[in-house]
């Protein structure tokens, strides 16, 4: 049997159901070309006719040029209608795509409950409807829809709705676990027993979630006979989700020895994984298998250690043949592998044995005591190192800040900051509003460093966190804040720990300021250097 497996993604149709997910047609461009770029060999693009966005995907997909299939997504035809008079259909045949996906019932109490007629009518309806599209000269994928259940219930009639399907010439045959209760034990063998029944049939899978088995049934049907998997990046879908691509693919690949993408599409997987959540604009699990930020993460002192002789130690697989990389977190459970490691990766040179090593290990932690975490503030933590390693040129210094925030009846929220630094010298105050004290901040921060290193002004930042570390202190407890800056072409993360929130946040923003200057390779200004007036006083 072939080794060869098809993958299906149905991200922009499925993956669309899910809640929070909403794609305009723009955004759904975007991603089919990623995932073309990364090999899949079909991209359902939505239901022709559903929605304008839908309309206007199928139309302005064609001229990408995909090398993938284009899929539209429809169901057969209404009971007691004819196929070709169905508007449906005809849409789907309007929409310009390669391959139809039809949706059919095979479970016997839907057809009576929910589509409230005969399991023969049913029957007809999937016949007519496959028939009438393949005649159009259309590649049909047939979705078995509820089929384990309906198998469970009444195999027979399951059976038969495969056989009706793959009469009228259906060129795949999907069973889908819909509502996404199946185990993998009863897929095993409820696959098997169906390619025995069909026998010349190209079947295929569709799984959900909602046991968090969703991956593990798509590959025990693989290992059954399936060889086409349906699925979803990053398992977006309805309830709990369709089967994960990002896990299907290496798992069918690299374990079970199956070809579903180039090795170097592979190396694309954690990008486009990436990419897709960014787009839709959906945070990612940190510890989401091959593609995770933390999915080749090492903070035990011990893992360290061995992963710095070997990485085969503590990793399944090398993280770069799936484009993702190894981290080493540094926390208070840190040893000196762990920091020796997170110097050498920022290209700073720490000796073992050195007071320097030491001190940052005993910092970091008596900060984390303290409330600060450096696993997500990796720009804190190297400018905690290289002020150990005596690296820091000390671009500015502060002198005072200060915040009003005022509300008037029947007026919004004003928030204004004052904020005096020491540059090159030079005095610096400035003052800027803001929307919220901490936006505030940053706007006058900004506007007192931009006059001397212009390159700040390309940066902003693209997330801000809060953290209460002390519940039981209610309003008067800890709180850390995290804050993520972007640049043209970086991203990275600060951390700043208080009592008092805008304290916590200008902390994490300094440090925003300070890594992005330190990136940058800027020098010191000359002193007393001057600066046009925009806002800002030399004294």
């Amino acid at each position: 049997m072939s080794k060869t497996i098809s993958i299906f993604d149905t991200t922009l149709r499925d993956g669309t159901q899910g809640e929070g997910i909403s794609l305009s047609a723009d955004d759904k461009l975007k991603i089919a070309k990623k995932l073309d770029d990364l090999g899949v060999h079909y991209i359902e693009g939505g239901i022709p006719g559903s929605n304008s966005k839908d309309i206007e995907f199928f139309k302005r997909v064609q001229q990408l040029g995909l090398k993938a299939k284009i899929t539209a997504f429809g169901s057969t035809r209404r009971k007691e209608s004819v196929a070709d008079q169905d508007a449906n259909l005809q849409r789907i045949l309007q929409s310009g795509a390669h391959a139809a996906t039809l949706v059919g019932k095979s479970w016997d109490f839907h057809v009576h409950t929910a589509l409230q007629t005969t399991l023969e009518e049913n029957l007809a309806m999937i016949y007519d409807s496959i028939a009438f599209l393949k005649r159009s000269g259309m590649e049909v994928i047939f979705d078995a829809e509820h089929f384990f259940d309906g198998y469970k219930h009444n195999p027979e009639y399951a059976v038969a709705v495969m056989r009706k399907a793959q009469e009228a010439g259906a060129d795949w045959l999907v069973m889908c676990d819909t509502n996404g209760g199946s185990m993998p034990h009863e897929i095993y063998e409820i696959v098997t027993s169906l390619g025995q029944s069909v026998e010349s049939a190209r079947l295929g899978i569709h799984t959900h979630n909602d046991c968090e088995l969703a991956v593990a049934n798509a590959l025990t049907a693989v290992q059954a006979g399936a060889r086409q998997v349906q699925g979803t990046m990053n398992g977006y879908g309805e309830r709990c989700g369709n089967a994960n691509l990002c896990s299907v693919i290496p798992n069918l690949q690299l374990k079970l020895g199956y070809e579903c993408i180039r090795e170097e599409q592979m190396k694309q997987l954690t990008n486009s994984a990436r990419y897709i959540s960014e787009v839709a604009n959906v945070n990612m699990p940190v510890n989401q298998p091959y593609v995770g930020n933390a999915a080749f993460a090492h903070k035990g002192g011990i893992h360290v250690s061995a992963i710095m002789r070997d990485s085969r130690t503590y990793e399944h697989i090398a993280p770069e043949t799936v484009g993702n990389k190894q981290r080493v977190l540094v926390s208070e459970l840190a040893g000196q592998s762990n920091v020796l490691s997170k110097a050498k990766d920022i290209g700073v040179h720490l000796d073992p044995s050195s007071e320097e090593a030491r001190s940052v290990i005993d910092k970091i932690k008596e900060l984390e005591h303290q409330g600060y975490q450096f696993e997500g503030a990796d720009a804190s933590l190297e400018l905690l190192i290289r002020e150990a390693n005596g690296e820091m040129k000390e671009l500015f210094t502060f002198e005072s800040f200060k915040v009003l925030v005022e509300k008037s009846a029947g007026k919004a929220v004003v928030s204004e900051a004052f904020v005096k630094l020491n540059v090159a010298g030079s005095s610096v105050y400035t003052a800027a509003e803001g929307n919220g004290p901490v936006n505030a901040l940053d706007n006058a921060l900004r506007k007192a460093l931009a006059q001397y290193f212009p390159a700040l002004r390309d940066m902003h930042l693209s997330d801000y966190k809060v953290r209460v570390l002390d519940e039981k202190d209610a309003t008067a407890a800890k709180v850390r804040v995290l804050i993520e800056s972007k640049n043209y072409e970086n991203t990275w993360n600060t951390v700043g720990v208080s009592g008092n929130v805008i304290e916590a946040s200008w902390e994490a923003l300094v440090d925003s300021f300070r890594h992005a200057l330190l990136s940058e390779n800027i020098e010191p200004p000359p002193s007393g250097s001057a600066v046009s007036s925009n806002g800002i006083v030399n004294h």
